[in-house]
């Protein structure tokens, strides 16, 4: 599932952003409602889930310890 999303964490990744984030939210609440672009009345909803993904890759990424890195 979600192949397309990319590895965010250093090494793999020296430089994340706020965009890297939210792109990959995007990426993963697309596969799992099946929508790509959700109708008007699904589309809150939608963008909440992107939010909150978002938010606990944040915490994720932010909390993981990696040995031998720096």
């Amino acid at each position: 599932m979600c192949r397309s999303i990319k590895t965010l964490r250093p090494p793999m990744a020296p430089h994340v952003d706020d965009e890297d984030i939210r792109a990959a939210a995007l990426q993963y609440v697309r596969k799992v409602s099946g929508f790509h672009h959700p109708a008007p009345h699904n589309q809150a909803v939608f963008e909440e889930a992107v939010e909150a993904v978002a938010e606990a890759t944040h915490r994720l990424l932010d909390g993981l310890e990696i040995r031998g890195a720096g």
